[in-house]
């Protein structure tokens, strides 16, 4: 039998970091972190990075745990029969259980011109290039920003705070995921921070040009910097190492957060698609399923029966600019509730909310294993009966 068991990471993101830290409460366990980049980037600051107001960088030494290797390399593929993982500078990392927390990115946006023309900011290098392309523009340039979800707010927010002129296109409704009373809320602090914001069905964007962003229902609007915060991708490299995943490119797994395909890689965060049927991308959503992919992988070392992920969604928060926010307050299947702060409320609440997203990891690594988060045994399972039932009312129909 093998001294210790190896346990590969690739990503080190909220999940990835949250599943190699609480890996190490078992001395027997080596973990190996694999990251393209030197640094930890709390994606929820990337607005500010594109604001000038945070670098949105955070050093691996602060929130990894002392027990974990970090390698400094892309994953290219995963070799499931022979359990190993090839890096982009050659060489091969093996393994005895694989946790993949590849996270997301920007999509390609399928819009003629959004490719060459619209800058997204899904990424650091992808934000600190746009960073530089505001500081270079005219503070009297006309600035789009396409997408109306919390990315697309919060961009938006921070740049005409600083008194640019910015259009928020959202192509249909803006915060899909507020109550309409807070929604109406962040209507009012967008428009009196001088934010013009266009939304409803005409206001998808058809295409986009050097110098303009056309809308569905025929407007053209000038602009001379176009920023892409709709829509999203994981990378390919689970459908690429011949992986079965969902039409988005994440990986499938069962409730366990386990593969369809083996029982030895465990899918967390943006890039698991637990029953089809994927959670919404958050921070804390990725915190919750690497902890959980952790638990999942030391269940099996220890000849346990893994449990299904159990996770419920007590709010959400959108920051308007530094000195407002919504933070709304959600019931445990993640729909709104009436309830919401603003105003400096609402942003202290979403300065905590982005502190504890690394703070969190900062905990795990210091006493792996004590990471918890709100439960909900109630409206996953009776979704997935729903469906269950769905599937099964349609094979018989066909037979």
């Amino acid at each position: 039998m093998a001294d210790s068991t190896d346990v590969v990471v690739i990503g080190g993101g909220y999940a990835g970091v949250m599943a190699a830290n609480r890996l190490t409460q078992r001395g027997d366990v080596t973990v190996t972190l694999i990251n393209p980049r030197p640094v930890f980037v709390p994606r929820l600051r990337l607005h500010q990075l594109v604001g000038g107001s945070h670098d949105a960088v955070v050093d691996y030494r602060d929130v990894l745990a002392d027990g974990v290797r970090l390698v400094i390399d892309s994953a290219t593929r995963i070799d499931a029969a022979e359990r190993g993982v090839t890096l982009a500078t050659g060489g091969t990392v093996g393994y005895d259980y694989l946790i993949y927390a590849a996270g997301s990115g920007s999509a390609d946006p399928g819009v003629p011109g959004a490719a060459e023309f619209a800058h997204p900011i899904a990424t650091l290098e992808k934000a600190q290039r746009l960073r530089s392309i505001l500081d270079a523009a005219p503070a009297t340039a006309t600035v789009t920003v396409v997408g109306g979800g919390p990315t697309g707010i919060e961009t938006a927010a921070e740049l005409a705070e600083q008194g640019r002129r910015v259009t928020l296109v959202c192509g249909g409704v803006l915060g899909p995921h507020l109550h309409p009373r807070a929604r109406r809320t962040a209507s009012k602090r967008l428009a009196k921070l001088g934010l013009t914001v266009l939304d409803g069905p005409g206001t998808k964007v058809t295409a986009v040009t050097r110098d303009a962003v056309h809308l569905a229902d025929g407007r053209e609007l000038p602009s001379e910097v176009t920023i892409w915060t709709a829509g999203f991708g994981v990378p390919d490299l689970a459908m690429c190492s011949g992986l079965n995943t969902d039409a988005a490119g994440r990986l499938l797994t069962d409730e366990t957060l386990t593969s369809v395909d083996d029982e030895r890689i465990i899918a967390a965060g943006d890039s698991a698609a637990p029953s089809d049927l994927p959670f919404r991308m958050s921070a804390y959503t990725a915190g919750c399923l690497g902890a959980h992919a952790a638990d999942t992988v030391l269940s099996r070392i220890a000849g346990g029966r893994p449990a299904p992920i159990n996770l419920s969604f007590p709010a959400m928060c959108i920051s308007l600019g530094r000195h407002a926010a919504v933070f709304q307050l959600a019931h445990k299947d993640d729909t709104a509730r009436r309830l919401y702060a603003t105003g400096r409320p609402g942003a202290k609440l979403k300065e905590l909310s982005c502190a504890f997203s690394v703070k969190h990891l900062v905990e795990e690594a210091r006493k792996p294993g004590s990471h918890t988060w709100p439960k909900d045994d109630k409206h996953r399972p009776q979704l997935l009966r729903a469906r269950r039932g769905k599937a099964a009312a349609a094979a018989e129909r066909a037979a």
